[in-house]
């Protein structure tokens, strides 16, 4: 397993990589700009969570938390991947 810290790096380098496809869009004016400000919004609300969550683990089930966690984050970020699409 990852260590806590691996995995709070790998969460902030796909945030980041959503958050910067949204940027790009912007500069291109290639996007609707109110959906993509709405997109970065839930982007950095997303990472935010995520690695808050990563700091308050459940002590009971650990291997399960995090397992559970990172399917949680793909399907939250593959959603926001098609949202940025959309726009």
């Amino acid at each position: 397993m990852a260590s806590r810290k691996d995995l709070k790096k790998q969460i902030n380098n796909i945030c980041g990589e959503l958050f910067a496809d949204c940027v790009a869009l912007k500069m291109c004016e290639q996007g609707n700009d109110e959906q993509l400000n709405e997109v970065m919004l839930e982007i950095w609300d997303l990472r935010r969570e995520y690695v808050s969550r990563i700091s308050h683990t459940e002590k009971l089930s650990e291997r399960v938390f995090y397992k559970k966690l990172r399917a949680e984050f793909s399907e939250k970020a593959e959603a926001l991947s098609k949202k940025i699409i959309s726009c």
